[in-house]
């Protein structure tokens, strides 16, 4: 295949950021439906998640470098990798589904801090942090949420 960039195809999540509407919310998505598939095998879906969050630090700056442009909309493996974060050992069901994709997509572009501060640093480390930054915040509102829920009944 010409032109074929190994870096460019994994940090697009197999050229989905390359998707000129919204690549971050259907990357998550795809996070979101690993959860679906794979969230009660721990070991499986811990096994996702650190390959994600790996390729993710590897390939995301040198595709950042190779196109000159701070944390390109192209690169969507943090928004996969985050969004696993967000949802890992959560209870399955509808409303936990669209509640924690929801959330991680507000979190991801409102920048709380400390996000804020990781996404300003160069390369890797700006675009992955903020995202996983997002995907701890989502879980932790999310588990918080669910200890409230379960004493209120």
């Amino acid at each position: 295949m010409k032109n074929f960039n190994p870096a460019k195809f994994i940090a697009t999540f197999f050229y989905l950021g390359c998707f000129p509407l919204a690549a971050g919310s259907f990357a998550s998505l795809a996070g979101a439906l690993v959860w679906v598939f794979w969230g009660e095998q721990p070991g499986l879906y811990l096994g996702v998640l650190a390959v994600a969050v790996a390729l993710g630090f590897l390939t995301g700056g040198r595709v950042e470098r190779m196109l000159g442009k701070k944390d390109p909309a192209c690169v969507v493996m943090d928004e996969f990798a985050g969004v696993l974060i967000a949802f890992f050992a959560l209870p399955f069901s509808p409303a936990v589904f669209w509640s924690a994709f929801f959330l991680f997509r507000a979190f991801d572009m409102f920048k709380i801090y400390p996000a804020n501060k990781f996404e300003v640093s160069p390369g890797s480390v700006g675009i992955m942090m903020d995202d996983i930054v997002a995907g701890l915040y989502t879980n932790i509102v999310m588990q918080v949420a669910l200890l409230l829920v379960s004493f209120s009944r």
